[in-house]
């Protein structure tokens, strides 16, 4: 979609802030999720960017894609405390706390949304296929193939499990040649 002309610098003035802080503490998926949200942020209207410290900003978007992929579990292989996913931004973990409030409920991040999970860890997480169809809550990836392409248009699952299976097999087939 891209983001207004008018927020441009603002956006390339995040980026400079989120790349270095998830090179060094998160990975690439965590950059690519922070920046998917800046862009939104960007193009609302008016940004709630251009209010405030962008550390700040760049604090509470981290914090809440964090806590969407449970950054403050200390079994997932990527975890910080709060205070430590704040400090490098200069900002009180409860500022950061605080400003990820405001950016989830601006972007509608929850831990069932799946635009805001990390792509390593989406088919680990069920409640993300579950749908309900005929009155029950099934598992979309169960669902006949024409089922699944309808809940993947409608947004409620995240892909169409049938034919990443099969662009899987194909892989493998192509690689065996």
């Amino acid at each position: 979609m891209g983001v207004p002309k008018i927020m441009q610098a603002t956006y390339d003035a995040m980026a400079e802030i989120l790349k270095p802080y998830c090179d060094e503490y998160l990975n690439a998926e965590y950059l690519e999720l922070c920046l998917h949200a800046v862009e939104k942020l960007c193009r609302k209207r008016p940004s709630p960017l251009v209010g405030g410290r962008l550390h700040t900003w760049a604090a509470g978007i981290v914090y809440a894609i964090g806590q969407a992929n449970f950054i403050f579990d200390p079994s997932q292989p990527i975890h910080l405390t709060a205070e430590e996913l704040s400090a490098p931004f200069g900002v009180a973990k409860s500022t950061a706390g605080n400003k990820a409030a405001e950016v989830r409920k601006l972007l509608k991040i929850g831990r069932w949304t799946s635009e805001w999970m990390l792509p390593s860890i989406v088919e680990e997480r069920p409640f993300v296929w579950f749908v309900e169809y005929n009155g029950m809550v099934v598992d979309a990836r169960v669902l006949p193939l024409d089922l699944q392409i309808f809940c993947a248009k409608k947004g409620w699952i995240p892909y169409v499990p049938a034919l990443k299976d099969a662009d899987n097999q194909a892989e493998k087939h192509e690689d065996a040649e």
